[in-house]
């Protein structure tokens, strides 16, 4: 079998590119500039000349784009969540999709925890107060945040989980580490909950009236969509703190920078964005959040093993084999797929 041609919407990072340079395929980057999206002609040019798709999360893989190219052998996105790419299409297309599951948990979940320490102790005020000179005399009412341990108080603080997944749980067990009472909510995950003694179950609504801090790590479906909303903001304590290291759409941005503006809550902290990567109007603006630009896995180690993952994804639905992380395995089942098999392996000779 040749070879074939496998393209790259923007760069990955070079571990991964070493492995498909070394799968023998011809690769194509199509946006050189990482920080820059691709335009939409040129994601649609690269996959009708591609055997294999390898993308980002922030590109929107639809109908349009898998039914470009009636050779397309597969899609390998270089991320966990796979929201932005027509599964549906892609199974009645009968490509293949995979992703990069596990090996960013941990670092998505320190990202979490950083979030909230961050903006409980209000620490980026606290940075630009001292590098810009304003740091004259220590003064106990400066800063003043909130405790996220037990602290003067000697009260556990309440955390609370919706998404009980990897990295939920991941979250949970750091948690622990700070001595807080975890409540967790993921109707498809109950089981493994009520069994966990270290974290209670608690409706969604319970779980927003108790904690001092809520962590979203649902994914992003219909029914996940506004989860967070205006009742469920005003639901929480007005001491209380958002977290989302999710996906944005989870979260009503608007209602959320009401929230923020009328003190419904204490503040947020946000990775990932409703309308990524614009802000909702006034969001920037409010001296209540700590905002990132979506580094949930931004750690060397476990971004150069994303990078592998989707290499060997990508040259396994090169090769018309069963990707390692394949999301979809359904599709393989399916005449769709096999007949797309058995057209390009004729193409091939």
């Amino acid at each position: 079998m040749p070879a074939g041609s496998i393209f790259v919407t923007r760069p990955i990072l070079e571990e991964g590119i070493e492995l498909l340079c070394g799968s023998g395929a011809t690769l194509r980057v199509g946006q050189a500039d990482g920080n820059a999206p691709i335009e939409r002609a040129a994601l649609l040019d690269g996959v009708r000349q591609a055997d294999v798709l390898v993308s980002h999360l922030s590109e929107t893989i639809d109908r349009e784009v898998l039914g470009a190219n009636p050779a397309l052998r597969g899609v390998a996105t270089y991320a966990v969540g796979y929201n932005n790419i027509d599964i549906k299409a892609a199974n009645e297309l009968g490509i293949p999709v995979s992703n990069t599951p596990d090996v960013l948990t941990d670092a998505t979940a320190d990202l979490t925890w950083a979030l909230l320490l961050a903006v409980a102790r209000h620490i980026p005020a606290a940075h630009r107060f001292t590098v810009e000179g304003h740091f004259a005399i220590w003064n106990p009412v400066l800063f003043l945040g909130a405790d996220v341990g037990p602290g003067g108080s000697g009260r556990r603080k309440v955390l609370g989980i919706i998404g009980f997944g990897r990295i939920g749980q991941a979250v949970a067990r750091r948690g622990q580490g700070f001595e807080m009472e975890i409540l967790a909510h993921d109707p498809s995950k109950r089981e493994e909950i009520t069994a966990n003694p270290d974290v209670a179950w608690a409706e969604i609504d319970e779980l927003l009236e108790r904690s001092d801090f809520v962590s979203l790590h649902a994914p992003l479906t219909e029914k996940t969509r506004h989860l967070i909303g205006t009742p469920e903001l005003q639901a929480m304590k007005p001491s209380a703190y958002l977290i989302n290291a999710a996906r944005g759409p989870i979260v009503d941005e608007k209602a959320l920078v009401r929230a923020l503006r009328e003190d419904w809550i204490a503040g947020a902290a946000l990775d990932v964005y409703e309308n990524e990567p614009q802000l909702a109007p006034g969001l920037a603006e409010l001296p209540n959040v700590v905002l990132a630009p979506h580094i949930g896995s931004a750690a060397r180690e476990t971004r150069a093993a994303m990078a592998r993952i989707v290499a060997r994804n990508a040259i396994a639905h090169l090769h018309g084999e069963p990707a390692p992380e394949v999301v979809n395995a359904e599709v393989y089942a399916g005449t769709a797929w096999r007949s797309r098999r058995k057209a390009w392996q004729g193409a091939d000779g």
